[in-house]
This record gives C-alpha cells, sequence and structure tokens, in this order.
C-alpha cells in the first residue's frame, strides 16, 4: 500500500479525527498495513504485543478465557482502534485475546515507537492519548452497559 494511501485511510479513521496534517504525515510514515484471516488470534490474553491497529474494514472479537471456552466481552467493527495499551506502555500484557471474526484490514503502529513520537512532539502526544481517553472512556460505557443489563434485578410484577 502506498504511502498516498495510507494518508487517506488515516484522513477518514474516526480516531485521527481533528489530528493536523503534519501529524497525519507522521502517523503514515510509521504506519503498515496488516491483514488478519477470520478466525485468526491477533494476540493472547496476557500477551506482551507491541501493536496498536486502527481497523479498516472487518470485525475482532475481544475475549477473555474462562476454563474451557472463550467469552467474547465486546467487538470491534471498521473505524474502531485495538491494541492502545501498547501505546501507552502498560506493562501487565493484555488483558483479552483477539479474534479476528472475519478477514480483517488493519494498519498497524509499533507501539513504543508511536509513543516515542509522541515524547517527541507533545502535540502529536496530546492528540493520540485524547483519542485513546476517547476509545477508553466509550469501551467502559459498553461495559458498564453489560454489566448493568446482565446484573440488575428483574422488575417485580404487581
Amino acid at each position: 500500500m502506498s504511502n498516498d494511501a495510507i494518508t487517506a485511510i488515516l484522513q477518514s479513521h474516526p480516531f485521527t479525527e481533528g489530528f493536523w496534517p503534519e501529524h497525519i504525515a507522521r502517523l503514515s510514515a510509521m504506519a503498515s498495513e496488516v491483514r488478519f484471516d477470520q478466525g485468526e488470534l491477533i494476540y493472547h490474553e496476557g500477551d506482551h504485543s507491541s501493536f496498536f491497529y486502527l481497523l479498516i474494514s472487518g470485525n475482532v472479537a475481544l475475549e477473555v478465557i474462562s476454563p474451557g471456552r472463550a467469552v467474547r466481552v465486546a467487538t470491534l467493527y471498521a473505524g474502531e482502534v485495538l491494541g492502545w495499551s501498547s501505546v501507552t506502555g502498560e506493562g501487565d500484557g493484555k488483558q483479552f485475546q483477539a479474534r479476528s471474526l472475519e478477514e480483517v484490514h488493519a494498519l498497524a503502529f509499533d507501539g513504543t515507537r508511536l509513543r516515542h513520537a509522541c515524547e517527541e512532539d507533545y502535540a502529536l502526544g496530546f492528540r493520540v492519548m485524547r483519542a485513546i481517553l476517547k476509545v477508553m472512556s466509550g469501551r467502559m460505557h459498553a461495559i458498564r452497559a453489560q454489566l448493568v443489563d446482565v446484573y440488575s434485578p428483574l422488575a417485580t410484577v404487581k
């Protein structure tokens, strides 16, 4: 994929909304195109994957491993991100397992390299971390809604 094609994807991806043109250019230089086949494990729970992904097409399941099976806790779609902890430097390993539900096309960034770019350019760092916080907040709201749905008592009939 050409640098121009990567730049075009970055300019239209929801994660990079509001990023300055020079930040898009810097991200474009760091991005690599990746594809995952249907059912492919992108990373296991506990892995120390260093990649951060912007999903272009396809769906990804985030799963927790319970005895004997994987339990899906979220589904990510085109336009979302995967592996934000690779950028923040959280060293405890992945909290979930990520599996492609269909063929997935994404842009991949080395988390350490992206984090260093953010440290060198505070404006870029602010944009990236603000976008990551938006992702984290959205995921927390989704998990809260799931918990309320699963654990709220049934209404009593009078």
